[in-house]
């Protein structure tokens, strides 16, 4: 059997490349060809020759978007041409809603594996994909149930994060790695994946650094820097700020496993801190008018997933204007010196974590992946 697997930034590579080892553990005689990066290419699928992975976040310029025309219109032709037995389309939506639409005119099978999240963007588009997709593979454990209302066949299959975070930490030694005091408060600095977001966001959590050591002294802060991030923007950004920080490069999870509290940007990480089990403080912020548009498009009670996934406020979020040092500051002090409601997120916590299924999502989905194949 030929499936086709189309991703597009780097972290629908990462998945996909887990989905193809699941897929060639089951069905070695399975043909995986992809349009991804190199975690597909070292997972030992071959990828579509002159086009590489698709991205368009901070595509800009008229030679840019040139390129992703030509790029797009040479994936059509890959849809169109050739025999596949399935098409796994992963996350990014820009595109994949697109060559969605291609595939299914062509007569292939579709299946969307790590949905996009149009129950809080655009509801509407449910009925769209339930005349394009074939099948759904969702991760959020309430996802299920949006989806079957919209007459869409989808499979909860868990969260990939559960096979890339460690089922125990040892705190203490993380922190003399580090360089950290083993009894000192530790919190945790994550600003996000995006240049964007760091620029935007880290210089308020150093400012609410300065104002929680004012008020504990002693408290220690690491910064945990996405692989993504360069160097220089977070040497930057650090260059003045009042207290010190150390950095750990792409070490999120060992972050969140020694810090007593976090400061986090909202996205992902807060469910990656959801099963490590260390309580947060939440935060975002953007330009105003960007703002004003989310507020406009998304249709969700709480933007931060550990508290859709749960249901119910866990985590504070403290969003735009909120998202001051002073806010900040004061809400991780009252985790702090509250043993009550440390302990009472930290349940609440553990509750998510009890929610999002059991290591192995990756191997689920390619299940459906070939029973797909086979219909």
């Amino acid at each position: 059997m030929r499936i086709l697997i189309v991703t597009g930034e780097a972290s629908g590579d990462l998945h996909g490349a887990h989905l193809a080892k699941a897929i060639m553990a089951l069905d070695p005689k399975a043909q995986l060809v992809g349009i991804g990066g190199a975690s597909m290419r070292a997972a030992g699928v071959s990828l579509v020759p002159d086009v590489p992975q698709l991205d368009i976040m901070g595509v800009i310029g008229l030679s840019a978007i040139r390129v992703m025309i030509q790029r797009v219109r040479a994936i059509r032709r890959v849809l169109k041409a050739e025999a596949w037995d399935l098409v796994v389309l992963i996350d990014n939506p820009g595109l994949n809603f697109h060559f969605a639409r291609v595939a299914k005119a062509a007569g292939r099978r579709v299946l969307y594996y790590i949905a996009p999240q149009v129950w809080a963007w655009r509801p509407g588009r449910m009925k769209w994909i339930q005349r394009r997709v074939d099948h759904v593979v969702v991760i959020l454990p309430f996802e299920p149930e949006l989806y079957r209302r919209a007459g869409v066949r989808c499979t909860f299959v868990g969260h990939p994060l559960l096979d890339s975070v460690a089922p125990h930490y040892d705190r203490g030694k993380l922190r003399a790695e580090f360089g950290l005091s083993e009894s000192a408060r530790v919190v945790g600095l994550l600003p996000g994946s995006r240049k964007s977001e760091v620029e935007m966001l880290l210089p308020v959590l150093l400012s609410a650094a300065a104002q929680l050591v004012a008020a504990e002294p002693g408290t220690q802060f690491i910064l945990a820097q996405a692989s993504s991030i360069d160097d220089n923007l977070i040497q930057a950004l650090l260059q003045h700020s009042p207290v010190p920080v150390r950095v750990a490069h792409d070490q999120a999870s060992e972050v969140m496993a020694l810090s007593d509290v976090l400061f986090i940007a909202s996205g992902t990480a807060t469910l990656q801190a959801a099963v490590v089990g260390t309580p947060m403080v939440l935060l975002y912020k953007t330009t105003p008018v960007t703002y004003r548009l989310a507020r406009w498009l998304i249709n969700v009670k709480w933007i931060g997933l550990v508290n859709l996934v749960a249901g119910r406020s866990i985590v504070p979020e403290l969003i735009q204007d909120e998202a001051t040092a002073e806010r900040l500051c004061q809400e991780v002090l009252r985790l702090l010196r509250d043993p009550s409601a440390y302990n009472e997120m930290k349940e609440g916590l553990r509750q998510v974590r009890q929610s999002l299924g059991e290591p192995g999502a990756s191997h689920r989905a390619a299940l459906v992946a070939l029973s797909e194949c086979r219909l």
